[in-house]
């Protein structure tokens, strides 16, 4: 990561606005009548926002064609995902590119997928160092002050949203039925409040249409494809991608090594969210052809990769996995055979495996399965702590930094140099 915590939210702030201004313009030059295009009330469009920081902590070290390519990508598979998420909240389509050629169920378009890259890579190229330089022309505490006098506003914004959401949900009508005046004047001025919001987004949207909810079963465990068939998905597919990868270290390289992110179990960590995002992302399209499951796959299983390791980089420090030995790498993070791998697997993910796991996990009891979930859950969320907290110290330990503190002490006798090496035997320094 180049820039600090201050300037990547400075640049968060300064491209919502500006993605804020471009989206009006353009809404009120069509209806002929202004239009606040923000989620929020602010002039914000947090997706811009969140694209452009985004696009900057992973893609900085690209150039040329690749930059163009990968933004088209991110930026392309933020807004589908964006456009779902208005859909799972609101129940609505606020917009749709069903009209344009080379769409994908209206969320996405071609043309204006390119857009998309070609903002990106102005973005990453030159606009994000020439906005920083501005930043840094603030005094310190004037821009410290600024910064977070805007993460303040930007979060009171948010509260009327999250009200609407509330009052969409039927849980306001609830609050009346408090006997407590308090409590019927609180949800008076949220429903004031989920009103206006409401009115303004339609406003902004005139073309938003309702949409229908996805049916589920309701004594059934994980029925759909919600929170807990996600959740269940992914620890199995954890468990599962560890003993893939170590086979195929077996049968590749001769000899038997870990693969598992994590100090407690054959986990992979990867191959669970991995799993559970494409899952999600791809669950409506799995009746789709396989050519068109083995696209989806391979750009977004490509993608995904990048990003681990880049993320992965940032916070440990470390590299755990190095392609660069391999034909048509980027970086040495991906290679063209692992995206096809990924496409592949895609295929044989919705066409074989998914359907027969589905149907086992929704025969689980309903309580039983939640339980065992949020144990799981909590497992995990601990585990991935010790592990990162296990990394770090290793990586202390290389740079000579003696135990400052019992945590520390317990770490280098639970964690040795070697019990660490045996379990991330491909981790290495980042350069």
């Amino acid at each position: 990561m180049r820039y600090t915590g201050y300037e990547l939210l400075w640049l968060f702030f300064l491209y919502s606005f500006g993605g804020w201004v471009l989206e009006t313009i353009f809404a009120t030059i069509r209806q002929k009548n202004f239009a606040n295009r923000g989620l929020i009330n602010g002039p914000v469009c947090i997706m811009y926002g969140f694209s452009a920081v985004f696009i900057e902590m992973i893609l900085h070290d690209l150039t040329g064609i690749w930059l163009y390519l990968f933004a088209t990508v991110n930026i392309t598979v933020i807004e589908w995902i964006a456009g779902h998420l208005v859909e799972i909240f609101y129940h609505e389509r606020w917009w749709d590119y069903s009209g344009h050629k080379f769409n994908l169920d209206g969320y996405i378009s071609l043309s204006s997928s390119l857009t998309w890259g070609a903002l990106g890579y102005l973005t990453v190229r030159w606009g994000n160092s020439i906005f920083v330089g501005l930043f840094n022309l603030i005094p310190g505490l004037i821009g410290t002050v600024l910064i977070w006098s805007m993460v303040g506003i930007l979060l009171l914004d948010n509260l009327a949203s999250l009200m609407l959401l509330a009052g969409r949900s039927g849980r306001l009508d609830r609050w009346e039925a408090v006997n407590s005046q308090i409590a019927n004047v609180t949800a008076r001025l949220a429903k004031w409040i989920a009103g206006r919001v409401e009115k303004r987004i339609h406003k902004a949207y005139p073309k938003a249409y309702q949409t229908e909810k996805e049916p589920r079963e309701k004594d059934v465990f994980a029925s759909g494809c919600g929170f807990y068939k996600l959740a269940v998905l992914f620890f199995i597919s954890a468990f599962l991608g560890d003993v893939v990868e170590t086979i195929w270290c077996r049968i590749a390289m001769g000899s038997w090594m870990s693969r598992s992110s994590v100090v407690w179990g054959p986990f992979s960590v990867v191959w669970g969210i991995a799993v559970a995002a494409v899952t999600a992302l791809l669950h409506r399209y799995r009746n789709r052809s396989c050519l068109f499951l083995f696209v989806a796959g391979t750009l977004l299983g490509g993608a995904y990769e990048y990003l681990c390791s880049v993320v992965l980089e940032a916070v440990t420090g470390k590299i755990f996995w190095d392609y660069s030995g391999y034909r048509f790498n980027l970086g040495g993070r991906i290679n063209l055979t692992f995206c096809l791998f990924w496409g592949a697997a895609a295929i044989i993910w919705f066409k074989g495996l998914y359907p027969r796991i589905s149907r086992q996990i929704e025969k689980i009891p309903v309580k039983i399965g939640k339980v065992l979930t949020w144990m799981m859950l909590v497992f995990m969320v601990c585990n991935l702590l010790v592990s990162y907290l296990a990394l770090n110290r290793y990586t202390q330990r290389e740079e000579g930094i003696p135990a400052a503190n019992q945590v520390q002490e317990w770490l280098d006798e639970n964690y040795s140099d070697e019990v660490m090496e045996r379990i991330y035997p491909k981790a290495k320094d980042a350069p």
